[in-house]
């Protein structure tokens, strides 16, 4: 993880951070042992269904990242029972199976995970589907202004601007750091908003619905900024 100073959205609450230290502290020899780590991750797993506190989400994940969740225990999907459903103001409504989505053509995004708890991974590589190439596909009505996402959590939400999902850097991320997305890392399919801060970037991916306004996600109604934009982050940039 790169030794630079912290960036936080101006606003965000941080409340999370003095239990997140703690328990980082006690795990950081254990995840540091490369040998670990595959169980160290199937111990998060199972430790988070078992959890209702949540305080599970704050222990150091494999690969630089941490799990967390606000609800204590998330339901596990493959591709059997995974299902991405795009609808809202749309004209062509579409459920998408895991396979079909890995069957689109694929985009490869290198960024930053940057999270207003004060951690970050820096040059991640993600692969998966442009949000831009689902939105077209289903053909976005002109009363279509934002994007609302929902999650299989049953609780997490988010949004975006209709520009800001068109970026070519915006993704419904099938791989990350060149492998699937682990259950642990929000998967098997989680949204990736490369400017954005990590909280944008929402974990098991369920709902794309096309909205007339934005619709604050979960942390945004809680005093997170709308627009989570990273510092350095090209506001400019457009679907290539």
């Amino acid at each position: 993880m790169a030794d630079q100073p912290e960036r936080r959205a101006k606003g965000a609450p941080v409340g999370r951070r003095a239990m997140l230290g703690m328990l980082a502290a006690g795990a950081a020899g254990l995840v540091a042992a490369p040998s670990l780590q595959s169980g160290w991750e199937s111990f998060l797993g199972a430790a988070s269904q078992k959890d209702p506190t949540g305080l599970t989400g704050l222990l150091p994940n494999p690969g630089g990242f941490r799990y967390y969740s606000i609800v204590g225990s998330v339901p596990r999907k493959n591709d059997g029972n995974y299902a991405l459903t795009i609808g809202g103001l749309v004209d062509r409504p579409k459920t998408y199976t895991l396979p079909e989505l890995r069957a689109l053509p694929q985009t490869r995004v290198i960024g930053d995970a940057v999270c207003t708890d004060g951690w970050r991974v820096d040059n991640a590589p993600w692969e998966g589907v442009r949000l831009a190439d689902l939105l077209d596909a289903a053909g976005v009505r002109d009363k279509g202004a934002a994007i609302r996402f929902t999650c299989f959590d049953g609780a997490y939400s988010e949004s975006l601007t209709l520009e800001q999902a068109r970026r070519s850097d915006v993704l419904v991320a099938l791989k990350l750091q060149d492998k699937p997305i682990s259950h642990v890392q929000g998967g098997p399919v989680r949204l990736y908003v490369a400017p954005m801060y990590f909280y944008k970037s929402a974990k098991w991916l369920s709902g794309i619905e096309v909205t007339e306004q934005v619709v604050p996600g979960f942390w945004e109604e809680r005093g997170y900024p709308v627009d989570g934009w990273l510092d350095d982050a090209d506001r400019t940039d457009g679907a290539a």
